[in-house]
């Protein structure tokens, strides 16, 4: 049986299990952590190119989120030392930023999550450096599509199951991998909070979706087979049979008719190419 509790924006205190129904000033407090996420995304635009460093880019990020009063939520979170993640073709997710250097024909995504006046505003954007194959072109497309189909079904009413459902089928359609290992999650004054988001899934199940609920949708979309594997570090998690993969996020929130984005892009740089 699912749990939900209603909270205050002084009462959203810590991570119970239950999934939280949000008020006004937390939609508010999202817009704002949410535009900022976004705003970084479009600042790193013009330099996302051949040569750049992802250390380069870590570092863009870190300035830009400070100098707009946020903090990155990731930074010395469970450890880990940088502003972003940025992982390069069959990375799926959480890239350590560093010295590697982006070359023509890579896809990238950046993971960003500001910490402003406590809410967090987490997403995450494909980008393509210089002249990128036919065939990456299209996994970035249709994992865009994953990520706005699923968000069409966020409605109250709807299930986590219906998400989840329109994802698989239309990646599996292609013929992709839709990863299991890593999923979307409840967002707000906490980092990661319940629900989990499953990108895969039957119609009709799972937690209904209720006003007020405030959830990331974050599809990994490998051309291969789903599987993933981590490596040492503890925290890059790559394809196992080394096949490309994408992923686009949101942060949504749940209201009386259908959902709010928080974090689209104000430069309209949501798919590439930008």
């Amino acid at each position: 049986m699912t749990d939900y509790i209603t909270v205050t924006a002084d009462s959203d205190t810590g991570r119970t299990g239950a999934i939280k129904l949000h008020g006004p000033e937390a939609f508010e407090g999202m817009r704002r952590a949410g535009r900022l996420a976004a705003e970084t995304l479009d600042m790193i635009v013009p330099h996302m190119v051949p040569g750049v460093t992802t250390g380069e880019i870590d570092d863009l990020v870190r300035t830009f989120t400070l100098d707009h009063g946020a903090v990155p939520a990731t930074l010395g979170y469970r450890g880990y030392a940088h502003s972003c993640c940025i992982s390069i073709n069959h990375v799926v997710c959480h890239g350590i930023p560093g010295e590697k250097t982006l070359k023509s024909g890579d896809i990238v995504n950046v993971d960003v999550t500001p910490l402003l006046d406590g809410w967090h505003g987490d997403t995450s954007r494909m980008y393509l450096i210089g002249d990128v194959p036919i065939k990456a072109k299209r996994l970035v497309d249709v994992t865009y599509e994953c990520l706005m189909l699923g968000i069409e079904q966020a409605k109250p009413g709807n299930h986590l199951g219906d998400i989840g459902h329109v994802i698989q089928r239309h990646a599996e359609g292609h013929r992709y991998g839709v990863v299991r290992d890593f999923c979307g999650h409840g967002v707000g004054r906490m980092f990661h909070d319940a629900p989990e988001v499953v990108h895969v899934g039957r119609p009709g199940t799972g937690p209904e979706l209720k006003p007020g609920m405030i959830f990331t949708i974050e599809p990994m979309i490998n051309i291969g087979r789903p599987d993933v594997k981590l490596l040492d570090d503890g925290w890059t998690a790559v394809t196992r049979d080394r096949s490309l993969s994408a992923q686009f996020e949101h942060s949504i929130g749940i209201t009386e008719d259908g959902c709010e984005i928080f974090t689209g892009s104000p430069k309209g740089f949501d798919r590439p190419p930008y």
